[in-house]
């Protein structure tokens, strides 16, 4: 886990937070609904948006059934175009690799792309106890950075900023980072942006080292993919000595031409785009053109264990374009922070307990962070079914209770629930096992629902107070069966 995020509350109580905070609201509102209406405009466009979704799950599903083969094959391959790779189970030893290579070259600066790879390892914390600093190229995750803030959204991490409050961030840090900001700095995109032009030119000149992850890994040739839409991935790319690349086991794909289907979908996705401004290939080093070594640090960190798991492994399709936050009702009100994770939104819920495990509190609540609206599954352009696997995890952490010792093992206890809850599942399986005594409740039922509360008393209440009990009909379905079907009884 970032560091970062160390000593967040559980989701609940950070949501609590975060809905009290209404200048936070409103930037995710505006945000968000402006996002979500251009995806919408650009995925209309394609007449066969529902056939790239379906190959994308294809794609994504056949590889990680045969996920140990393609990653040999991209180990072959990316050796064979003069890289190195390098394997790390956890983010510990990831972030042991990096600092290890970064001192290897005598340097103490780096230039990143954005990556979530980074950010879910702790990278930059990690390069930091080093006496490595590492600086963030990309305008949102630069205004992260500055504000020593942390990132909230998948694609645009600053989202819960504002202009003035990026201004103000800008005016006040950047001195300290080795530049100060233009004088009279405006709020104005094109005056932000140049700001950060300005502010990062010269360390792509200077950085000998860059730092990436990849959006995608082409297991047939060993060629990594990057695409962005300001340029400044392709700065460092192409200018720095070496370039180290770390990447989840996840993103890779088989061949070219499976390549070809999600350059179609992410963008459209992601930023609304028909194509990336900016799509970076590499594959290996190539005498006088571009960084003279590469190394490529392909990262578990619990990837093995998602894959393990039948429902669970879905969320590794995920190509990370963060359409599933910009439609989700519950995103939009809590923010990316209160997920306590560099994944926040309906992917975040379903992929960090997976990486993490369910074993604190906060991973164990992130499932529960959802009204299962369906809403994400239905704009997932690789047909993640979100809301099938949050049930799934929220059926492992009811099952996952406290550890207790048996002989010499430790496992885990199911957990028991609340005893009101117990007795109305009791009562509920003997019902539905005794279907004359089933059929005298739902009578009884429809026959006093004049009397029935509204909510519900004791424990219930707190159920009850955020929802309306369904009402009761007038006649049970057998009943209206019956009447309605010449006698022959409902099974």
């Amino acid at each position: 886990m970032s560091s970062t995020f160390v000593g967040m509350p559980a989701f609940p109580e950070a949501a609590r937070a975060a809905v009290d905070d209404p200048t936070l609201r409103a930037n995710l509102r505006h945000a968000t609904h402006t996002i979500r209406a251009k995806r919408a405009r650009a995925v209309a466009e394609l007449a066969d948006w529902a056939g790239l979704r379906a190959a994308g799950r294809r794609i994504k599903d056949h590889t990680l059934r045969h996920l140990d083969r393609y990653l040999e094959q991209l180990e072959a391959s990316v050796t064979g175009a003069g890289g190195t790779v390098h394997w790390a189970a956890d983010a510990d030893e990831a972030n042991r690799i990096v600092a290890g290579l970064v001192k290897e070259t005598g340097e103490s600066e780096v230039v990143k792309v954005k990556s979530m790879a980074t950010q879910e390892i702790g990278l930059n914390e990690a390069l930091e106890a080093e006496g490595i600093r590492a600086y963030e190229t990309d305008l949102a995750e630069l205004i992260v950075q500055l504000g020593k803030d942390r990132p909230s959204h998948i694609l645009v991490p600053a989202i819960h900023r504002n202009r003035g409050e990026i201004r103000d961030i800008f005016a006040h840090e950047m001195a300290a980072w080795g530049r100060p900001a233009p004088e009279n700095l405006t709020d104005t995109p094109a005056d932000l942006a140049e700001a950060a032009r300005l502010h990062l030119r010269e360390k792509f000149l200077r950085a000998k080292v860059g730092i990436s992850g990849a959006n995608f890994m082409v297991a047939e040739t060993g060629t990594l993919v990057v695409v962005e839409s300001e340029g400044n991935g392709r700065m460092c790319l192409t200018l720095p000595e070496t370039l180290i690349s770390v990447v989840g086991i996840e993103k890779i794909v088989p061949t070219w031409r499976d390549l070809e289907v999600f350059l179609q979908t992410l963008p459209r996705s992601a930023t609304a785009e028909r194509m990336n401004p900016y799509t970076s290939t590499w594959t290996g080093t190539t005498d006088e053109d571009g960084p003279r070594a590469f190394h490529l640090v392909l990262l578990d960190n619990g990837r093995t264990d998602a894959l393990a798991d039948r429902v669970g492994r879905q969320a590794l399709r995920c190509i990370r374009c963060s359409a599933c936050l910009n439609v989700c009702p519950v995103y939009e009100r809590a923010g990316g922070h209160a997920y306590g994770s560099v994944y926040p939104g309906p992917i975040g819920a379903i992929l960090t307990p997976q990486l993490r495990g369910t074993a604190s509190e906060i991973d164990a609540s992130l499932p529960y962070a959802s009204s299962l609206c369906g809403a994400c599954y239905e704009v997932c352009p690789v047909a993640i079914d979100i809301p099938e696997v949050l049930v799934h995890l929220r059926e492992r952490v009811v099952e996952g209770g406290p550890a207790v010792r048996r002989g010499n093992k430790v496992v885990l206890r199911p957990a028991r629930g609340h005893a009101a809850e117990r007795a109305a599942m009791r009562a509920a399986a003997w019902a539905f096992g005794h279907p004359s005594a089933l059929r005298t409740g739902q009578r009884l039922a429809s026959r006093s629902r004049r009397l029935h509360p509204r909510a519900l008393p004791g424990p219930g209440r707190a159920w009850s107070g955020t929802r309306d009990l369904p009402a009761v009909p007038a006649e049970p379905f057998r009943d209206w069966w019956l009447r309605t079907r010449g006698g022959k009884d409902a099974k």
